[in-house]
């Protein structure tokens, strides 16, 4: 058997990592990737000790919130906010690293993403937001789709 590409082999993780989501509405995954090894991983879902959305519901859909507005009306993380936090909790510098997520990062991640020093956004499914997508740009983030 070969070797799939890094690329497909580091989607791949994050996709497994996305498993653990607990949002209702998507399972997104990332890993955070320096020199062909894992740093740190993420999925989206509620800070450590919340009550998960599966038992309290769905805020965004109990407040009807469209997809892509209002993100700070929601109990969870996104998996880009968890895998940064775990490296500032494990003492893991990610400056100059790569990251693979499952879907293409918001606005509010692609912020954090820069200030964190990411080099590189790989993506496997496109979410909609110019904003990120200007923002990205303007910092000379290297962003790259990739099928999943």
């Amino acid at each position: 058997m070969t070797r799939p590409s890094w690329d497909k082999y580091f989607m791949s993780i994050a996709e497994l990592v996305a498993g653990r989501a607990t949002c209702l509405r998507r399972e997104i995954g990332a890993v955070v990737i320096m020199d062909r090894r894992i740093l740190t991983t993420g999925y989206n879902g509620v800070p450590s000790g919340i009550t998960h959305c599966e038992v309290t519901g769905c805020l965004r859909e109990q407040l009807n919130v469209p997809s892509g507005e209002r993100h700070e009306l929601c109990r969870g993380l996104h998996a880009e906010q968890n895998a940064i936090i775990q490296a500032a909790y494990s003492g893991v510098s990610i400056k100059g690293a790569s990251i693979y997520i499952t879907h293409f990062p918001c606005v509010v991640c692609a912020k954090m993403l820069i200030n964190a020093g990411i080099k590189e956004v790989v993506y496997a499914n496109y979410y909609p937001d110019k904003l990120s997508e200007a923002m990205l740009s303007e910092a000379g983030m290297l962003v790259r789709q990739i099928d999943g």
